[in-house]
Order: structure tokens, then sequence, then C-alpha cells
């Protein structure tokens, strides 16, 4: 494995699994010090063993500023500084409109949108000039998706974030870039979303059909363009959104 990264210090919030899991044992992999956060201290040291070598973990929620910037002390007292954020943490519910309530609307955006904001905000004072900063959007900003719009509008608004926070950065060289994955299955389709097992197939099955290479995505294939949104092989990139769909959203997949 190329240790191309060595020496970089990173942050994924919401590493314990799923995207952000596969993106922190992939930066690891290649070098990073990686710290990665959650809400569950429980499942943030299962997927610290799992990882192995070359990470740390820090129950925190990234809704609240205030450990937000806790998590700053602690990597600034370790290392010092900061080279890589994956803004990672958040999970969105199917929810008719009509079904929408005050609560529902609150904490998806508080998670997708406010955690996002704060999490970069409160790393700033850490990171390095040159950093790269990536925020994980969807597909979904994009589809108009039944029964989604919530979730989608997030979406939306943090591949905005994006865009607006590389013009903010661009004189401290810090590229900014947002990721869309498409359909790649994980456990939030079931922890966050509500799928039982059997409709996470059922959608598979349906959604495939749509997406040219015949397949959904992996998590390990999500974190390898992160990988080069990460690192200076994208050294001339920012504020773009890099899609990774399969060609999903981006090339007709019917049958002449």
């Amino acid at each position: 494995m190329e240790n191309f990264l060595k020496g970089k210090i990173a942050l994924v919030t919401g590493g314990s699994s799923g995207l952000g899991f596969a993106a922190a044992e992939l930066l690891a992999q290649h070098g990073a010090h990686v710290y990665i956060t959650g809400r569950r201290a429980d499942a943030l040291e299962a997927a610290k063993k799992r990882i192995g070598k070359n990470i740390s973990a820090i129950s925190a929620d990234v809704t609240s500023l205030t450990e937000m910037k806790q998590v700053q002390e602690i990597i600034k007292g370790a290392h010092g500084s900061l080279d890589i954020i994956f803004a990672n943490a958040g999970g969105g519910k199917y929810k008719e409109l009509d079904q929408i309530t005050e609560e529902f609307y609150n904490q998806t955006f508080d998670v997708n949108v406010k955690g996002t904001l704060f999490t970069v905000q409160a790393m700033l004072p850490i990171l390095n000039n040159g950093s790269s900063i990536i925020i994980n959007s969807s597909i979904t900003a994009d589809m108009g998706l039944p029964a989604f719009s919530m979730y989608a509008a997030t979406k939306a608004a943090v591949r905005s974030f994006a865009k607006s926070w590389s013009s903010d950065l661009k004189d401290r060289g810090i590229r900014v870039n947002s990721l869309s994955p498409g359909t790649v299955p994980t456990e939030g389709y079931e922890h966050e979303i509500g799928m039982t097992p059997q409709q996470v197939d059922d959608y598979i099955a349906r959604v495939t059909p749509s997406i040219p290479l015949g397949r959904v995505g992996t998590p390990r294939e999500v974190a390898e363009a992160l990988l080069f949104l990460a690192s200076d092989r994208s050294s001339f990139i920012t504020g773009i959104d890099l899609v990774v769909d399969g060609g999903q959203t981006q090339i007709y997949a019917g049958r002449n």
C-alpha cells in the first residue's frame, strides 16, 4: 500500500460505519492519521479496532458546536494541525410531504446541514493552508425522489456550501469539494432510513436497471473517490461535485 498521505492528519465525521468507515479505513491505509467521530462510543471503538492503525476515535455530536470545538482541541493537542476533513455525518428517512413535522425538519437539517457547517467552522483554526475539505452530498439532490425531499434538500444545501466555501478559503489554498454517491447500500439503509433487509434487496433489484454499469456501488468505491479529492493528486480541483454513481444520473441506461 502506497503511503502517499503519510504525515497527514484527517478527520472523518460519522466514521464508525458505512461510507465514513470506508473512507477512514482507506485514508489510514495510505498513511494518514485519522480521527473518526460519532455519537456512539461503542461503535467508534469497534471501528477503531477494525481499522487497527493510524486511527483515533472521539465521541462527539456534530450538531453541537461545543463538542466539535472539543474535537478540534484534542486534534490540536495531539498533532497541532489538520489536513483533511471529510464532513460525512448525516442521514435521512423517507417522509411524505404531508407527514413532515417541525421535529423531523429540525432533526434532518440539524445533522446534515448544521452539523456540516459547524464541523468545518470548528476546524478552521487548525486547518493547514493547502488542506482539503470534502463534503458528503448525494445524487438525491438532483433527482426529485418521492418522499425524500428533506434529505435531498439538505444535500443540495451542503453542495452549495462546498462551492461557496471554496471561494471563502481560496486565499489559504484550501480546496473544498463535495462528493455525491449514487446507490451505495450501507448499514444506513436499515439504521437510518428504516428499511428491512428484504426492502433493501428489493430496492437494489428495482434500481439496478437504471444504473448503466449494471450494479450498485460499494463504500470502498466511494472511498477511492474521496481519497483522490483528499490528496494532492487533485491539487487543481476545487468547488466541484464529484458524482460516484455508476452513471445513474449521467447516462441513459435504457435500451433502444
